[in-house]
C-alpha cells in the first residue's frame, strides 16, 4: 500500500451555487417535512453535493468547513435509504461511528428527532453509560446505531451486537479517529460490515491519516470537498496576543468575565481543572469538560452551558470534536495547539453557520516562533498585539473587564436529583418505615394472630415457672418425655427456665429441668452431673470411662500421646 497523502483532484471541489431546496434532493416527503417543521428548507453546499450520490448507492468521501452541515449531509440520505425497513434483534441496518462521547449524542439529537417520521429506531452506544441498556436495545431491535469504536467493539465481543446486516456505514471526523489511536479498532468493526455495504467518510479535514481507510474499503468513491483545506471563515477574526508569564493568569479571567458564552482550550485535563478553579476563585463562573469526568457530568455541564447558566466553558482538544453549541462568540487559546488541524477544530466552534466570531491565542515569548508557524500551515493570517492586565486594546478585541474577585461558593454544576425511594429502608413499595417499638404477632387457638407488644409471651405458665408449648398456633405440641425419665429426674420444660436440682450433683451445677443456674456447670447424665468447671464430684476414672478415646481397658494411667508416624505408612521415596 502506498503511503502517499490522499489528494483531492481540483475538479473535485464543489463549487457553491444557489441554494436549493431539500424537497428537489430526493429526499421522502415525510422527511422533507421533518426538516421543514425545524425551519430547515435549503440545503447547504455540502448537503446538496452530497446526498444525490449517496440516494444513488456511490461511495462518498466528503469534507467540509466546521458547521457546514455534514451531520445532514449523511444522516439524511442514511434515513432515506433504510426507510420503513425493521432491523432484527442485535442486527442494525445503518452505521454511524464518531471519535467521542459529546459528539455521538450531537449526531443523535440532530438527526432522531427526523428519524421519527420514517418510524426509525436510534441508540447511542458510547462508553461511561450503561452498558445492559444498550444491550437491551439492541435486543429490541435498532434500525441506526451511532457509537464509538470501543464501546461498540465491547458489545461485539460480547455477542450483543452482529454487524452483517448493515448496509451504509459512516465514519465522521475519521481523521480525528485516525489521530486518537482508534484506527485498528475501526477497521476490526469494518471487517464485520457486509462487503457490499455503502461506506461513508466525512471529516473536516481529509488527509494521510484516513488515506488507509479510503483505499481499503471504499469503493471507487465521489470526493466532494467544500473550498480548499486551509480556507479560513470569513466571519472568523484571528488574533495573537503576547502577554508575559507573570499577566497571564489575570488576562485570562477578564477575557473570560466578558459577556456572551466563551470557550477556552487548554492542553491537559489537569490544566482544564486548574484553570476552571481559579476562575471560579475570582468569581468567574465557569465549568471545565474533558474526556477524565463521567458521562453523566460532561452531559450536565454541555446543558448548563447551552442553556446560559454557565457562561465559560473550558476544555481540551478532545472534547472539542463535540462541542455544538449557537452563539458562541469567542474562542481562547489558553495553551496554542501544536498542530494547525487542531487550531482549526478548535477555533470551528465560533462562527457556525454564518455566524461571526473571534479566536485569540495567548502567546508567551517562547511560543511566538512556533505558534506563528503553526498559523502559517493552516493558512490564517493572525496579527500580533501586546497586551497587558486592564489594558484597552485587551478589552476591545476581546470585550475583557475585570472580574469581581469575589469567589464562588458551592459546586457550579447542579447535583444529579435524587432518585425516587426504591425497595430500601427509607421507603419503596410499602412506604418509609414506621417508627416507634417493635411489634409482634401471637398465635391464637383458632390459627390466627393478633399483635402484641414486644417481651409479652402468649403461652400458658405452668408449674416451675415454665411454659407450655403444648399450643402453638393451634396445633398440638407433643413433648413425651423419653424413657426412663427425664435428665437429672427434673421436667421438660424451656431452655430458658431452669429451676433447681432435684438429683445428684454438686452445688453450683444445673440440669435441663431446672431454672437455677450454677455457675460454670454442666448438665446431669445418667443421674449424676459433671460438675464445676474447676472440679466436681466425679473421679479421672469415671470420666475417663466415659471417654471414647480413652486408652484401652484396666489402665489406669493417662492415655498416652501417639507418635506421628506411629500406624501410619512409610514414606515411598
Amino acid at each position: 500500500m502506498s503511503d502517499t497523502p490522499l489528494s483531492l483532484p481540483a475538479d473535485d471541489t464543489t463549487q457553491q451555487g444557489p441554494a436549493v431546496p431539500f424537497a428537489d434532493l430526493g429526499l421522502p416527503a415525510p422527511l422533507v417535512s421533518s426538516l421543514a417543521r425545524q425551519g430547515m428548507e435549503t440545503a447547504f453546499p455540502i448537503q446538496t453535493a452530497a446526498i444525490p450520490d449517496v440516494l444513488a448507492g456511490r461511495d462518498v468521501l466528503g469534507r467540509g468547513k466546521t458547521g457546514s452541515g455534514k451531520t445532514l449531509a449523511f444522516g439524511l440520505p442514511l434515513m432515506a435509504l433504510i426507510g420503513d425497513q425493521r432491523a432484527a434483534p442485535k442486527r442494525p441496518l445503518g452505521l454511524i461511528m464518531v471519535p467521542t462521547r459529546e459528539l455521538a449524542m450531537q449526531v443523535q439529537d440532530a438527526l432522531e428527532p427526523l428519524g421519527r417520521s420514517l418510524g426509525l429506531r436510534f441508540k447511542t452506544v458510547i462508553g461511561q453509560t450503561s452498558m445492559p441498556r444498550q444491550i437491551d436495545a439492541l435486543r429490541r431491535g435498532v434500525e441506526i446505531l451511532v457509537a464509538t469504536p470501543g464501546r461498540l467493539k465491547d458489545l461485539m465481543q460480547q455477542g450483543a451486537c452482529d454487524l452483517s446486516d448493515v448496509q451504509v456505514t459512516v465514519l465522521d471526523e475519521a481523521d480525528h479517529m485516525a489521530d486518537m489511536g482508534f484506527l485498528p479498532d475501526v477497521t476490526d468493526i469494518l471487517d464485520q460490515v457486509r462487503p457490499d455495504g455503502q461506506r461513508l467518510l466525512f471529516s473536516a479535514t481529509l488527509d494521510k491519516d484516513v488515506d488507509v481507510l479510503v483505499k481499503r474499503y471504499l469503493n471507487d468513491p465521489v470526493t466532494h470537498a467544500i473550498g480548499p483545506v486551509d480556507e479560513s471563515v470569513d466571519t472568523m477574526e484571528h488574533h495573537l496576543l503576547l502577554v508575559a508569564p507573570k499577566d497571564k493568569n489575570a488576562i485570562t479571567a477578564e477575557i473570560a468575565n466578558r459577556e456572551g458564552r466563551t470557550i477556552l482550550f487548554a492542553r491537559t485535563k489537569h490544566g482544564v481543572d486548574r484553570l476552571a478553579k481559579q476562575l471560579t476563585a475570582v468569581g468567574v463562573r465557569a465549568a471545565g469538560l474533558h474526556g477524565g469526568k463521567s458521562q453523566n457530568l460532561r452531559t450536565r455541564t454541555l446543558a448548563e452551558f447551552r442553556e446560559g447558566n454557565i457562561g465559560v466553558l473550558v476544555a481540551t482538544d478532545v472534547a472539542a470534536r463535540g462541542i455544538h453549541v449557537d452563539d458562541v462568540s469567542l474562542v481562547v487559546h489558553i495553551d496554542p495547539p501544536a498542530d494547525h488541524k487542531d487550531y482549526m477544530h478548535r477555533a470551528g466552534r465560533t462562527a457556525r453557520a454564518g455566524e461571526s466570531g473571534v479566536v485569540v491565542t495567548l502567546v508567551l515569548p517562547h511560543q511566538v516562533r512556533s505558534t506563528s508557524a503553526m498559523t502559517r500551515r493552516a493558512g490564517i493570517e493572525a496579527p500580533r498585539h501586546k497586551v497587558f492586565s486592564g489594558d484597552a486594546a485587551l478589552a476591545e478585541l476581546t470585550g475583557a473587564r475585570r472580574p469581581s474577585g469575589v469567589p464562588i461558593e458551592g459546586p457550579i454544576i447542579p447535583e444529579r436529583p435524587a432518585r425516587p425511594a426504591g425497595r430500601g429502608r427509607s421507603g419503596g413499595k410499602f412506604g418509609p418505615r414506621r417508627s416507634g417499638p417493635r411489634r409482634y404477632r401471637s398465635y391464637d387457638g383458632d390459627g390466627g394472630s393478633a399483635p402484641r407488644e414486644a417481651g409479652s409471651y402468649d403461652r400458658a405458665p405452668r408449674e416451675n415457672g415454665s411454659y407450655d408449648r403444648n399450643q402453638r398456633g393451634g396445633r398440638p405440641y407433643d413433648r413425651t418425655p423419653r424413657e426412663g425419665g427425664p435428665r437429672g429426674g427434673g421436667s421438660y420444660g424451656n431452655s430458658r427456665d431452669r429451676g433447681p436440682r432435684t438429683s445428684g450433683g454438686s452445688e453450683g451445677s444445673y440440669d435441663r429441668g431446672s431454672g437455677n443456674t450454677g455457675s460454670g456447670s454442666y448438665p446431669a447424665r445418667d443421674g449424676g452431673s459433671y460438675g464445676s468447671r474447676t472440679g466436681g464430684n466425679r473421679s479421672f476414672a469415671e470420666r475417663r470411662d466415659r471417654n471414647p478415646r480413652s486408652t484401652a481397658a484396666g489402665d489406669s494411667g493417662p492415655r498416652k500421646p501417639r507418635h506421628r508416624d506411629q500406624g501410619r505408612p512409610a514414606r515411598q521415596g
